[in-house]
């Protein structure tokens, strides 16, 4: 890493370096990743280097023993955390993420399970201090949710979201069913990466920009301007439709950024699809598949179906802690890169 920061260097200093401005932009916030990985590597050191120290000396120390204890078990998910983040290679890791989910067929039962799954990533994000913003949120007609979409902003946040793109799966004895039957309930999450600093060329003309009023409550609630926005790409198809505000501006305002983010998405993966062909006969594509089950009864169990990772702790999990299912992905996915190399 220190190779490769004092190479960098060297090129920021060269006359011509801006003259390029996306090779600068790339260099620029490699350079940024390296120096932050670097100074977490030094600062576990030095407090390894403190642990070593007080050792011995805890050892006749109740006081400094809690301590001792205290300090390796904070440590310890440092480097636990730090090993993930040497896993985030890809520009996009490090972006802000744009969170969608849709309940699946089912009406009341699917849409309750959406909104569950809302809470949850809700949840995870306030855990780790990232700031969640309501992008879009439409409410369903008895429970739960028609669809949301939200913007997780934080360093790295895409990265640890983006294996929670698929098909989730809740089996329970449903709360709205008067028999107390089991019910099987699907929902779709999708994860796209928010590129501020990516030029994607989207052209006033090929817009299609429909305004038109939000559904509410009823009540002084209801929205008396036609402050939602409907934006469709017309060359791709891709539809956004943002309703949560009440400023049309605003509204717009999130769709772009959504567009922007699915229009990233639609052209990487064409990209992908054009190499593949050249690569030779495609792989198996996964797309769509499920992901994860959730399982309340007979008995109470959450599994990853591409990883294996598994908890009884379903209570956990629906309050947000869902790192282990996170990094558990991300690891499987390096093991996966490594045997095709």
């Amino acid at each position: 890493m220190e190779r490769r920061i004092g190479e960098i260097e060297e090129e920021t200093l060269k006359a011509d370096f801006w003259e390029r401005k996306e090779r600068a932009r790339r260099l620029m916030q490699e350079l940024t990743l390296l120096r932050e990985k670097l100074q977490t590597l030094r600062d576990i050191g030095e407090r390894l280097g403190y642990l070593r120290e007080i050792y011995d000396l805890a050892s006749g120390d109740p006081e400094m023993a809690r301590e001792l204890e205290q300090e390796y078990r904070s440590l310890k998910k440092e480097i636990s955390d730090f090993q993930v983040r040497l896993l985030f290679t890809e520009e996009e890791d490090l972006q802000n993420a744009i969170l969608e989910i849709h309940p699946g067929a089912g009406g009341t039962e699917s849409q309750d399970w959406a909104e569950m799954l809302l809470r949850m990533y809700v949840r995870w994000a306030e855990r780790r201090g990232y700031k969640v913003s309501v992008l879009d949120y439409q409410k369903g007609e008895q429970a739960g949710i028609k669809s949301a979409t939200l913007l997780v902003q934080g360093p790295y946040a895409y990265g640890y979201l983006k294996g929670e793109k698929g098909v989730h799966r809740l089996v329970r004895i449903s709360p709205f069913d008067a028999n107390r039957r089991r019910h099987t309930s699907f929902a779709a999450v999708g994860v796209l990466p928010e590129m501020k600093d990516v030029e994607v060329e989207i052209r006033p003309e090929d817009l299609k920009v429909e305004t038109f009023r939000s559904s509410g409550a009823g009540g002084q609630h209801v929205n008396r301007t036609e402050s939602a926005v409907r934006i469709t790409h017309i060359p791709t198809g891709i539809v956004v439709v943002m309703r949560s505000e009440r400023s049309q501006h605003q509204n717009r305002e999130n769709a772009m950024r959504v567009l922007k983010a699915r229009l990233y998405e639609y052209y990487r993966r064409q990209q992908e699809e054009k190499l593949k062909e050249l690569a030779g006969p495609k792989s198996s594509i996964e797309w769509g598949h499920q992901i994860r089950s959730y399982v309340l009864y007979p008995y109470r169990l959450v599994k990853d179906h591409r990883t294996g990772y598994e908890t009884s702790d379903t209570e956990a999990v629906f309050d947000g802690e869902i790192d282990g299912f996170i990094k558990a992905y991300l690891f499987h996915i390096k093991g996966g890169e490594k045997r095709r190399t």
